[in-house]
C-alpha cells in the first residue's frame, strides 16, 4: 500500500490479499485447512500467524482485516480479538505476569477497569490508577524493574478525557498500550508518537453496522508475535465473519464518520446552550476542558460526546426514554444514534468513588451520533429535554 495515499483512501484499497478479483471482502468460513505436506503442517504449526492451519492460529479473511488495520495504524502487523475485551485482556495477560506492574488510568471504560480491579489482583499483577490527563502522573506512578505495562485509553469512555499522546509515547521502559477506539485509525494514529500497541474496538466504528463482534490490536511485528503466541492459547480469536463485516466497515469508516461529527456537533451546541444541561464533553467545543490538545492530536471530533443533565438520575431516566430517533443501547460508531446511560449500564459495576473519579454523574448522557438527518436527531433531542425537565 501507497503510504502516501490519504487514510480514507488507504481504508478503501487496503485488507485485500485473499479476495482476489473480488471487490467485496471475501469469506472464508473454514476451522481447518488441508496441508499440502507434513513439512507444510509442521512449519505452520510452529511460526506465528498461520492463516492456513487451524481457526485458532489464522484465517485468510481475518488476515486481510488485520491486514487493513495495520495499514491504517501504520503498524508492522495486527492480531484480531473476538472482541475488543478480547483485544485488551489478552494484551494484559500476554504482557503481565504474578509480580509485575501495571499503570493505568482512571478514565476508562468499565471492562476494562474491571479487569485492572478484579482480574489482575486475582493473578497477583499490581495495578496504579493515575489522572491519564496529567502526563507527569504517568511517569511519577512507574516502578523501574517492575512496571511492566502503561494502558491508556484515549479519548476515553465516557467524558472523552484525552492522553498526551506525545508525552504518552516517550514513556521508556513498560510497554505502552492506547485503546483509541472512540478515535479510530482515521481520527489518531497512536504508533506514530512512539506508542508501542493500539488497540480497537471494532465491535464500534470500525465494523460500524452492529454487527461484528470484533477487537485488534496493532504494532510491531515482534510485539504481535508475542501476542499472537498467547492468542492462540487464549482462543479469543476473530471469526471470519465477524472479521469480513470489519473490514467491510472500513470501506465506509470516513463518510460515516464526517456525517456522525457533523451531527454531534450540532447536538453540542444544542446542549450546551440550554440550561437543564450543566455540562458537556466533546472535543469540538470551545469549552471543551483539553481543546487545545484535541486540535494538536485529533484529525476529527468525532461522532460521540457526553453530556449532564442539572436535573440528575430521574432527568437522565426520562431524557433517554422519550427519545424516539435516538435509541436506548450501550454501544457506539452504528448507524443508529444511541444514548446511554453510563450509571446504570456501562459502568454499573463500578463502585460509587470509582464512578465519582471517572466523572460519571447521575445525570450523565453518553451519546453516539448516528446517520439520520441532523435536523431530525436535533428535534428528537429537544423534545427529550423537555421531557427530562428543568432543574
Amino acid at each position: 500500500m501507497n503510504d502516501e495515499l490519504d487514510p480514507q483512501t488507504r481504508a478503501i484499497r487496503a485488507g485485500r490479499d485473499a479476495s482476489g478479483s473480488s471487490l467485496s471482502p471475501v469469506l472464508w468460513p473454514s476451522t481447518a485447512f488441508v496441508s499440502p505436506s507434513v513439512a507444510d503442517a509442521h512449519r505452520m504449526a510452529t511460526s506465528s500467524r498461520a492463516t492456513e492451519f487451524y481457526g485458532r492460529y489464522g484465517n485468510p479473511t481475518v488476515a486481510d482485516f488485520e491486514s487493513a488495520i495495520a495499514d491504517l495504524e501504520g503498524a508492522e502487523a495486527a492480531r484480531a480479538y473476538a472482541s475488543g475485551m478480547g483485544a485488551v485482556t489478552g494484551t494484559v495477560l500476554a504482557i503481565c505476569s504474578p509480580g509485575d506492574h501495571i499503570v493505568t488510568q482512571r478514565q476508562l471504560y468499565a471492562g476494562t477497569q474491571l479487569v485492572f480491579n478484579s482480574m489482575c489482583a486475582r493473578l497477583g499483577i499490581d495495578v496504579t490508577f493515575v489522572d491519564g490527563t496529567d502526563p507527569d502522573a504517568w511517569d511519577a506512578a512507574i516502578r523501574p524493574g517492575k512496571t511492566m505495562l502503561c494502558f491508556a485509553e484515549s479519548p476515553a469512555n465516557p467524558r472523552l478525557a484525552l492522553v498526551d499522546l506525545e508525552r504518552f509515547g516517550a514513556i521508556a521502559g513498560p510497554v505502552t498500550v492506547m485503546d483509541s477506539t472512540f478515535a479510530t485509525p482515521l481520527g489518531q494514529q497512536p504508533l506514530s508518537y512512539g506508542i508501542d500497541l493500539v488497540i480497537h474496538s471494532a465491535t464500534k466504528a470500525i465494523g460500524g453496522h452492529n454487527d461484528a463482534s470484533l477487537g485488534v490490536a496493532a504494532g510491531s511485528s515482534e510485539l504481535i508475535d508475542w501476542l499472537w503466541g498467547f492468542a492462540v492459547l487464549q482462543g479469543a480469536n476473530a471469526s471470519p465473519f465477524d472479521a469480513l463485516n470489519g473490514t467491510r466497515g472500513l470501506r465506509t469508516l470516513a463518510p460515516r464518520l464526517r456525517q456522525q461529527t457533523e451531527t454531534a456537533t450540532r447536538l453540542a451546541h444544542l446542549l450546551e446552550a440550554d440550561d437543564r444541561v450543566s455540562a458537556v464533553c466533546y472535543p469540538g467545543l470551545d469549552s471543551f476542558p483539553q481543546r487545545d490538545l484535541a486540535r494538536r492530536q485529533l484529525k476529527i471530533d468525532g461522532g460521540s460526546l457526553t453530556f449532564d443533565l442539572a436535573g440528575g438520575l430521574e432527568a437522565g431516566r426520562k431524557f433517554v426514554e422519550a427519545t424516539r430517533v435516538a435509541q436506548i443501547a450501550t454501544s457506539l460508531g452504528g448507524p443508529e444514534t444511541l444514548v446511554t446511560h453510563p450509571a446504570t449500564t456501562t459502568h454499573v459495576g463500578l463502585l460509587p468513588e470509582e464512578l465519582e473519579a471517572a466523572g460519571i454523574l447521575p445525570g450523565t448522557i453518553r451519546v453516539s451520533s448516528g446517520l439520520e438527518h441532523p435536523d431530525d436527531v436535533v428535534a428528537d433531542f429537544r423534545t427529550a429535554l423537555d421531557a427530562a425537565g428543568g432543574t
